[in-house]
C-alpha cells in the first residue's frame, strides 16, 4: 500500500483543498443558514434557490460559471487579476473555490435544519437577562446548533474530496497544482498498466471518509451531551 509520489502528491492536495474550502465557506453557511432559518424577507425563496443550485446543476456547468465568471479573463476575475494579481483558473486557489461552491448548499442544509431545532424560548430567556444579540448567538444559539455545524462541515468535505466536473472543469488536470484524488484517479484509468495506482486512492477515499463520519458522530454525540440533549 505504498504510495507513489504521484499519489501522495494527489492526497495531501485533496486534504487541503478540502479542508481550506470548509473553513472559507463555514461562515457564509452559518450566515446564510440564519437568514433562512430565522428571517423573513423579500428574495428569500431566490437565496433559497441559488443556495441549492449546485445541487442540481451538473459540476461541469458550474465549472463553466466559474470559468466565465471567475477565470483570468472572466467578469470577476479579469478585474481581480489586474487589481490585485489574483487568479484563480488553473492554479489550487480555484480548486478550492470550486469545491467549496459545489459543497456549499450541504453546509448550509445540516447548519439550517440544525438551527430550526434550536429552541427560541432559550434565546429569549437570555434576551430578557439583558444578553445582546450577539452574546446570545455566540452563548446560546450557536452551542445548540454545533451538532448540525459538524455534520455540515463533514458532508461537504467528503463533498470536496469527491469534487471532479467543476474542478476539471474551471482548473484542469494539473499534476501538483490542482490534481485532486478524483483527478489522479481519472489519468491512471486512461493509461495503461496503473489500475493498481487508480484502486489505491479509492481504497484511501474510501478510508478518508469513514474517518470522517466516525469523528463527526463521536462528536456530535460529545456536544449533544455537553449541552444536554441526550
Amino acid at each position: 500500500m505504498l504510495l507513489t509520489p504521484t499519489e501522495w502528491e494527489a492526497l495531501q492536495l485533496s486534504l487541503k483543498i478540502a479542508f481550506v474550502s470548509v473553513s472559507v465557506s463555514l461562515p457564509f453557511g452559518i450566515f446564510i443558514a440564519w437568514l433562512l432559518a430565522r428571517k423573513q424577507f423579500f428574495g428569500k425563496a431566490l437565496l433559497d434557490g441559488l443556495t441549492h443550485l449546485p445541487l442540481v446543476l451538473p459540476p461541469v456547468v458550474m465549472g463553466y460559471l466559474l470559468l466565465v465568471v471567475m477565470g483570468r479573463k472572466g467578469v470577476v476575475g479579469q478585474w481581480l487579476y489586474e487589481t490585485f494579481g489574483v487568479s484563480f483558473s488553473f492554479s489550487w486557489k480555484g480548486a478550492v473555490l470550486a469545491c467549496a461552491l459545489v459543497s456549499f448548499p450541504l453546509l448550509v442544509r445540516a447548519i439550517r435544519l440544525s438551527l430550526e431545532l434550536v429552541d427560541t424560548r432559550l434565546e429569549n430567556a437570555a434576551r430578557t437577562l439583558g444578553a445582546s444579540s450577539f452574546r446570545i448567538f455566540y452563548t446560546v444559539t450557536l452551542p445548540l446548533m454545533m451538532p448540525g455545524i459538524l455534520s455540515g462541515c463533514v458532508l461537504a468535505f467528503a463533498r470536496s474530496l469527491g469534487e471532479f466536473g467543476a474542478t476539471i472543469t474551471f482548473v484542469s488536470n494539473i499534476p501538483g497544482e490542482t490534481q485532486t484524488i478524483p483527478l489522479a484517479m481519472f489519468t491512471f484509468l486512461e493509461t495503461p498498466g496503473q489500475e493498481h495506482s487508480a484502486m489505491r486512492l479509492c481504497v484511501i477515499s474510501i478510508f478518508i471518509a469513514l474517518v470522517a463520519q466516525f469523528c463527526s458522530e463521536w462528536f456530535s454525540r460529545k456536544m449533544k451531551a455537553r449541552i444536554g440533549l441526550q
